[in-house]
């Protein structure tokens, strides 16, 4: 018998083990209903502040600059070149 054969067929099996009591355990488990001490730290009852309207324009760029004006239009027109006649 070969010791890679052992170890794949034995030694792989225990975190597949292990994982499936983590799984049982946590199903298991009873829900923590005790209130605990105000001092423990952790989420604070709060009143929810109201939201922040949005602002009237989005921000644009890093530091809410306006968007850049368009650039001026500029057209082009395609003239053919004339070369003298040579008669």
């Amino acid at each position: 018998m070969d010791w890679t054969f052992v170890y794949l067929m034995v030694g792989l099996k225990l975190p597949i083990l292990a994982l499936l009591w983590i799984v049982w355990w946590a199903v298991r488990s009873q829900p923590d209903v005790d209130g605990g001490d105000e001092g423990e730290g952790g989420a604070k009852d709060r009143p929810q502040e109201p939201p922040r309207p949005s602002p009237r324009r989005p921000r644009r760029g890093p530091h809410g600059d306006p968007p850049l004006p368009a650039p001026p239009r500029v057209r082009t027109v395609a003239r053919a070149r004339r070369t003298p006649s040579r008669h």
